[in-house]
């Protein structure tokens, strides 16, 4: 029994490796409070929303199998709810079967086998009293899939033949154990036996003579175990297969609750951004066409993590037109929300090709290969190599990962040494990794770099600034413009000691070439 709930033909893996990458998105991208807000205080959610988000699928045709199947969910929360509390029932319900550990012996494995089996019967059943009621609600290629598998494998003519089969496990007529003579004599062979029927003489006590009795005296302590020996050899082969069976069952309750778990985590989300007024949209994703010819597109989309942290108000959205854009390069002032929408960017990727909604009232993108980050760092505590250095090794790590039809976000990168030096790193890395087809979004203020790319007014970049009104208030929305050899700092200066720069008691100077 599969659910494929997660993909088309295969299971959903847990023990799967995340990407070598996985901490630095985590750290630049805020995943944590998403996550946090997927999980709802679970652990087990936490864990499955983290696989899920990561999962990179490789094909629009798999993304949108698994939008259709989260557009259910979102249509039908209350019996994907019902259906994840029959698998968390089926599994947590084993685990506290039984208060003690039995002794490992046929009979104890087949006592066991069979009480788990009795409980995954009852579940089950359960799973088919919801598939009768609520399958004809559900159009995905997903749910009707696994709800057809339902009522296939669970059709009810199976399911009294479980339920007789374990009955007759339970050996209220004794057991009953074929053997032959092997070499000294000795018993070989040993099959446990289904009793033959019943007839009228059998049930009248007295007439039954198509046997043999024997009894072992209280005391007879080598004879209880010889009887004990005798009858553990014929369940053995029973006990196996039963347990065996029991395991398969439980590996199916298993996938069903992580598979549906995702979709919950991801209700989860949807319910803490919605509950704000924060809109989200299933992505359109597309084929990847080539380095030049990629679709990038998106109105209103803002930081998710950003929206979940305010107590108060809406995180400002933003609308991106960058089809057939290679670099996209972000200038403009301080505190713009440069790098908010360059998390936003970074998030709505991951969630696209996690098969999930995106922060935002639209947004199209080709299918990437890898979605990888540069961000700025703290200074090294333990002063092991300078920032400088330490910026260089990174992005040596990501060039030996990164591949053709990724995105790279970088926020301030090689902004840790002087004006040209760091322009001209930065301008021989751009260049390497867009020839090589990688789309980069990179915010800078490193004025000489911008400046230089927008000279060239190629078709592949585009440019953005962070908005600033004339008072200097800043409006978190980053439309087209040149780059400006400013990035307002004087406003800073206002802001923490009150003054304009220059006006008395303290000086500031701003110099930009």
């Amino acid at each position: 029994m599969k659910a494929f709930l997660m993909y088309p033909d295969r299971d959903f893996d847990l023990e799967e490796d995340l990407p070598p990458n996985e901490a630095d998105l985590s750290s630049d991208l805020e995943l944590d409070t998403l996550l946090q807000a997927m999980a709802g205080g679970d652990k087990f959610l936490l864990d499955v929303a983290r696989h899920g988000l990561h999962s990179g699928l490789a094909s629009p045709a798999q993304i949108v199998y698994r939008q259709h199947v989260l557009a259910d969910c979102v249509a039908r929360p209350g019996v994907v709810r019902d259906l994840y509390d029959v698998a968390v029932a089926a599994i947590t319900g084993e685990r506290h079967l039984f208060g003690w550990t039995l002794r490992d012996s046929p009979d104890s494995v087949l006592y066991r086998a069979r009480q788990v089996m009795q409980l995954y019967l009852d579940m089950f059943r359960r799973l088919r009293d919801i598939t009768d009621a609520q399958a004809a609600s559900f159009g995905s290629e997903g749910f009707t899939r696994f709800f057809a598998m339902l009522t296939e494998e669970l059709a009810d003519g199976y399911l009294a033949e479980i339920e007789a089969q374990l009955g007759e496990l339970e050996f209220r007529r004794g057991t009953l154990i074929s053997a032959r003579l092997g070499p000294g004599a000795k018993g070989t062979g040993y099959v446990l036996r289904r009793h033959p029927e019943q007839g009228w003489r059998d049930r009248i006590p007295g007439l039954n003579r198509s046997g043999y009795t024997f009894f072992v005296p209280e005391r007879d302590e080598a004879g209880m175990r010889a009887l004990s020996d005798l009858t553990s050899r014929g369940l053995n082969s029973t006990s196996s297969a039963l347990a065996q069976s029991a395991d398969h069952v439980r590996s199916f309750f298993e996938m069903l609750r992580a598979e549906l778990g995702f979709y919950l985590s991801c209700l989860n989300l949807r319910d803490r951004l919605t509950a704000k007024g924060s809109p989200v949209c299933f992505p359109d994703p597309d084929v990847p066409a080539g380095a030049g010819h990629a679709r990038l597109s998106a109105r209103g989309l803002y930081d998710a993590s950003l929206a979940l942290s305010l107590d108060d108000g809406q995180a400002v959205g933003n609308d991106l037109d960058a089809d057939g854009r290679q670099l996209i390069m972000i200038t403009g002032a301080n505190q713009g929300g440069k790098s908010t929408f360059l998390r936003s960017a970074g998030q709505a990727y991951l969630m696209m090709q996690a098969g999930m909604f995106v922060p935002a009232d639209s947004f199209a993108a080709s299918v990437s290969t890898g979605v990888f980050t540069h961000f700025k760092r703290e200074e090294d505590a333990t002063m092991e190599m300078g920032k400088l250095d330490e910026e260089l090794d990174r992005m040596s790590v990501i060039v030996g990962q990164i591949t053709p039809g990724c995105l790279l976000l970088c926020n301030e990168s090689f902004a840790s040494t002087n004006e040209r030096e760091g322009s001209e790193i930065a301008r021989q890395v751009i260049h390497a990794l867009t020839e090589a087809g990688i789309r980069i979004i990179f915010v800078t203020h490193l004025y000489d770099l911008a400046e230089r790319y927008y000279a060239q007014h190629d078709p592949a970049a585009l440019f953005l600034r962070a908005e600033r009104q004339p008072d200097g208030r800043r409006t978190f929305r980053l439309p087209a413009g040149e780059p400006l050899p400013t990035s307002y700092g004087q406003d800073l200066y206002q802001q923490v000691f009150g003054a304009p720069a220059g006006s008395g008691g303290a000086s500031l100077a701003i110099y930009q070439p």
